[in-house]
């Protein structure tokens, strides 16, 4: 399969600082990809580099078999930033009218069609604003708008970073619905998020970049199988004493009557759980996708 994206070797400095080490990544046309990371891992501005905001100091990046500017200039990307204003004046209709001209002739060369307008509206739900000034909406209804923006020229690699920060729930989930239409048409997209719910529901494949080098890339499960051991959850029921002492148990927490330990030994935990007959509607899973973020990476910052 032909990657949708290549970097190979890249390094990107500011100064003294070394935000991109050596970066080695390909893109598969077709896949949803999470770049995930800590702050200042690098996610950023490997996307800018992607869309050819930024050059690389060293090694080579690739966008659709050519280079960053030429894929950008042929309409073949479309992008969604984590914020921007949008142009003020005009409605939602006339804004996303002039952006899907401004592609059409670009997609007709590369012997694509640019969506019927209303046909784009209706697929990023946005027609409910139509007669709304761009610059007079909710962040969610904004949001949608830029991800309506993002597709109007019918892109073969949509990139998103963090394109859900600062929304409400029912708007992440209608914006997450718009981006899975678009995928399920055979669209690559690449994505950063602090949500790590996100990646795990809507990635085929995650990478976690830290220190501007890839160190994990997988599925969801190939990222939580990295960290060993087990959780054993369960509602206290009486006093337990000294949790960490527990057969196999490397570490626990207690939220309100729930406990959770984290075992290298799941099988001796339950059984002295079992023993002591304190615990109700007990729990064992494997690590979560925020354990595993977080093993990887060192990091102590919230994943949310």
């Amino acid at each position: 399969m032909a990657g949708a994206a290549v970097l190979a070797g890249v390094t990107k400095s500011y100064g003294t600082v070394r935000a991109v080490n050596g970066l080695d990544l390909r893109l598969d046309q077709g896949k949803s990809v999470a770049l995930l990371g800590p702050n200042g891992a690098g996610k950023s501005t490997t996307i800018a580099m992607l869309l050819a905001l930024l050059a690389p100091d060293s090694g080579t990046v690739e966008v659709l078999g050519t280079s960053p500017e030429r894929a950008v200039r042929d309409g073949r990307i479309g992008a969604m930033p984590q914020s921007g204003r949008l142009i003020s004046g005009v409605t939602v209709r006339e804004l996303l009218a002039f952006v899907r001209r401004s592609y059409a002739a670009k997609a007709r060369a590369r012997a694509k069609a640019v969506p019927p307008l209303d046909e784009l509206m209706r697929a990023t739900r946005v027609t409910d604003l139509a007669r709304r000034r761009a610059d007079q909406l909710s962040g969610g209804q904004a949001q949608r708008v830029r991800f309506a923006i993002a597709i109007a020229g019918a892109p073969e690699l949509l990139v998103l970073d963090e394109p859900t920060t600062g929304l409400d729930i029912e708007a992440r989930r209608e914006l997450w619905a718009s981006v899975r239409a678009y995928a399920a048409q055979g669209g690559t997209v690449l994505f950063s998020t602090h949500y790590l719910d996100e990646a795990d529901a809507h990635a085929d494949r995650i990478v976690v970049i830290d220190r501007g080098r890839v160190i994990a890339d997988g599925t969801s499960d190939d990222i939580k199988q990295r960290v060993p051991g087990r959780t054993v959850s369960f509602d206290l029921d009486g006093s337990m004493g000294t949790l960490d002492g527990l057969p196999g148990v490397v570490s626990s927490e207690v939220r309100g009557n729930r406990a959770k330990l984290h075992t290298t030994d799941s099988d001796a935990t339950v059984l002295a759980l079992a023993g002591a007959g304190a615990v109700r509607n007990l729990e064992v899973t494997g690590a979560g996708l925020e354990e595993a973020f977080l093993t990887l990476t060192g990091s102590q910052e919230d994943a949310r």
